[in-house]
């Protein structure tokens, strides 16, 4: 009685694990990517808005210019970045969530002037309106 074993090697593979792998990772990624949310900035551009989330203009905004060599001028006084920081806070701290900042840079402004102005209106979350550069 002789039993043989069979040598024969199965060339088959098997896709069943290799789908629950895919579809554990597909659901992962989605679950993940609906909890991450971006650090954006609260920017509204200039112009009519269709939304209620517009800031309400109830009194007069404070505004920032930055000029082409990279001087701040806070409602028409020169101050250092750090000064705008200081009057900023204390804008907040007088109007609570209705502040509202107009920074108006110049066309030959850096980016980084204007950056660091956003930054400073969004820790303190101040709504910002950003014109077009002059």
């Amino acid at each position: 009685m002789g039993i043989k074993k069979s040598s024969k090697v199965s060339a088959e593979f098997n896709m069943s694990s290799l789908t629950d792998i895919i579809f554990l990772l597909l659901i992962f990624f989605m679950l993940t990517s609906s909890l991450v949310t971006p650090n954006a900035l609260n920017l509204q551009l200039p112009g009519k808005s269709k939304t209620s989330d517009a800031p309400k203009q109830t009194g007069i905004a404070q505004t920032i210019k930055i000029e082409q060599n990279g001087t701040y001028y806070y409602n028409g006084t020169k101050m250092s970045l750090s000064a705008v920081e200081k009057k900023a806070r204390a804008y907040k701290k007088s109007k609570g969530k209705d502040a509202v900042i107009t920074i108006s840079p110049h066309s030959r402004a850096t980016n980084n002037k204007v950056v660091a102005i956003m930054d400073i209106a969004y820790r303190y979350a101040i709504t910002t309106i950003l014109t077009e550069p002059r």
